[in-house]
């Protein structure tokens, strides 16, 4: 008969991953390393893997075990969100990392405030941020990611959203450029310069391109970047002009050298947004973390 899973035997397979030793898991767990060994030996059986194999004088976790990682932490955290969902939370007492996901180019002007909130109510709490890879809602499923910070909008019934703020594009030139001499250059004079195009998706086209469509204009885009962070370093160190947050090019312009500028088109707002998953929203600790967030990052912080 197949070896059955329960939480406990899950809890251990955490803590084998993170901790990536049988010792160090045992203590972790509060249990003695025959116990945790015998645990292993369960869960291999169960899972019809090694989970982790010798490497050296140390493990390694085996592929199938990174990938199922996530999904077991997942778990994890939704039991413990059953069990807490009615009970208060000591935000004080509180340790835990939360993984967050986020562009460069947001988290260069989000992240600070994100951290010094959070570390001021709860020292114990970790913010770790990554960077993004895709769009995909897989990581806010499985649990690899707790929150998702950006641009995008809800792409599915599961995952909810609250908007942070809503941010505008303005132009940036260097300080030197003779572009930036004018408060609010026209769109002719904008297309007298090269320009450098910030997509994740590597497009060279965007809203300002219709607006000079629509004036009978063109512009020409000599670098496509990933991230506004790279446009506004790239910027920084060339004659080119780009468009980028208001709030980046505020709080690093004068560090960058760059100056910034309303562009003369009506170019749509961007809604930099909060995204989770539904099975979230019980949790005490990640509801705090939420509030925290929106509050830090509400409008005018």
């Amino acid at each position: 008969m197949p070896e059955q899973l329960d939480l406990n035997l899950l809890r251990v397979f955490d803590a084998l991953l993170q901790e990536g030793s049988v010792t160090a898991a045992s203590e972790r767990l509060h249990l003695s390393i025959p116990a945790t060994s015998r645990a292993l030996g369960r869960l291999r059986r169960a899972m019809d893997d090694p989970i982790l194999v010798r490497a050296g004088r140390g493990l390694a976790p085996t592929p199938f075990a990174l990938r199922t990682a996530p999904r077991v932490r997942s778990l994890l955290d939704e039991a413990s969100a059953l069990i807490s969902a009615d009970r208060q939370v000591t935000i004080a007492e509180l340790e835990r990392t939360f993984t967050i996901r986020i562009n460069d180019g947001v988290a260069a002007t989000l992240a600070t405030a994100a951290v010094e909130a959070t570390a001021a109510a709860a020292p114990g709490v970790t913010l770790r941020f990554v960077a993004e890879g895709s769009e995909s809602t897989e990581a806010l499923r499985d649990g690899s990611v707790d929150l998702d910070i950006g641009v995008g909008g809800v792409t599915a019934p599961d995952i909810r959203a609250a908007v942070l703020y809503r941010e505008r594009l303005v132009g940036i030139v260097r300080a030197d450029s003779s572009l930036g001499r004018h408060r609010r250059p026209t769109l002719a004079q904008l297309c007298r310069h090269p320009h450098v195009s910030a997509s994740r998706r590597g497009r060279a086209r965007g809203p300002l391109d219709d607006a000079l469509a629509a004036a009978g204009l063109h512009r020409h885009v000599a670098a496509v970047v990933p991230t506004f962070a790279v446009a506004a370093l790239l910027v920084a160190s060339s004659r080119y002009v780009g468009l980028v947050p208001q709030r980046l090019a505020e709080q690093y312009g004068s560090t960058l050298g760059i100056r910034w500028f309303p562009v003369a088109a009506d170019l749509p707002d961007v809604a930099v947004r909060l995204l989770w998953h539904a099975r979230l929203d019980a949790d005490p600790a990640q509801r705090w973390l939420r509030d925290t967030i929106l509050e830090a990052l509400r409008p005018g912080e």
